[in-house]
């Protein structure tokens, strides 16, 4: 008796080695694991290896499943046990969101939130911290410009594949009921990643310092991705999946490509004391030679 093939069969592996290829990225070195060297010119380095250093990013990305090691755990059994239950449950909660009163007025805000996620808004904010870096010889902003482009061209060719192999129905279509490999779009989320690419190099280049900037990216990142699944576009096991690649991806380009003189920081201007203000006036000693007589001298700095 023969073995019939039938695609469902596959999916438990396909959907396993999407997982083992998130947890992959998001384990690849960090810049606490390993800082990068600083170089003599980063930024025009970094653009004029833009396009090469893409390359080696989807070569890292793509064979990073090959190189796993057990510290990975910490990111494949919680990934793991939480796409479970989200891949068991999505049907039940995309079907939610059908029902209810408010249907019309959640689609509409979840479109505008969606909005800020697109291709065209997360390349645009990319652009202008490119642009003011350059306009401003802003060193930072031209390398967030830059490494944000980068993030973002990854995760689409990533998010890209993806697509194309998982070809997961969207929700509206036969009651959410989300099958795989069956000539849809769904899986993962493309404005997740985006919006998470961008949004870990921008926390990674200034959250340190701003902590109301990293707030502000990974809020808007996160506004994004449940747009997405509020607006019935994705389900939730889409945008959670998408946005840890998106983490991911994000993190290795910083990691790999940040120049690390960029954290050496410019003296900062001691600050002057009260007995320093021009308020005050400066003693020094005073000597008279002819009266053989010892003194102060008082002076201002008007």
């Amino acid at each position: 008796m023969g073995v019939s093939m039938n695609t469902p069969r596959l999916r438990p592996y396909a959907i396993l080695a999407i997982l083992l290829l998130v947890t992959a990225v998001n384990g690849q070195s960090s810049p606490q694991d390993a800082p990068p060297q600083p170089q003599p010119s980063p930024t025009p380095s970094l653009e004029k290896k833009f396009l090469a250093n893409i390359l080696r990013d989807q070569r890292a990305i793509w064979t990073a499943p090959f190189s796993l090691r057990r510290s990975d755990g910490k990111w494949l059994v919680p990934l793991g046990v939480a796409s479970s239950i989200l891949f068991a449950t999505d049907r039940h909660t995309s079907g939610e969101l059908f029902e209810g009163s408010n249907h019309g007025t959640r689609l509409r805000i979840s479109r505008d939130f969606s909005r800020l996620g697109s291709g065209y808004a997360s390349a645009s904010v990319a652009a202008v911290f490119y642009v003011v870096g350059r306009s401003k010889h802003d060193l930072r902003a031209r390398e967030t410009g830059l490494l944000g482009a980068e993030a973002l061209l990854d995760s689409a060719i990533v998010v890209t594949a993806l697509k194309t192999i998982s070809q997961r129905q969207r929700p509206p279509v036969d009651h959410a009921s989300g099958e795989f490999f069956d000539g849809g779009s769904s899986f993962p989320s493309g404005h997740a990643i985006s919006a998470w690419a961008l949004a870990t190099v921008i926390d990674h280049e200034y959250g340190r310092r701003h902590p109301l900037v990293r707030y502000g990216a990974y809020g808007l990142a996160t506004a994004v991705s449940l747009s997405r699944y509020t607006g019935t576009n994705h389900f939730l096991s889409d945008v959670v999946i998408g946005s840890a690649l998106g983490y991911g991806i994000g993190r290795y380009v910083y990691s790999q490509h940040h120049d690390s003189s960029l954290d050496l920081g410019t003296p900062t201007k001691k600050k002057k004391s009260i007995t320093q203000s021009k308020f005050f006036p400066q003693i020094a000693p005073g000597y008279s030679r002819r009266g053989h007589s010892y003194g102060a001298v008082l002076t201002w700095a008007l």
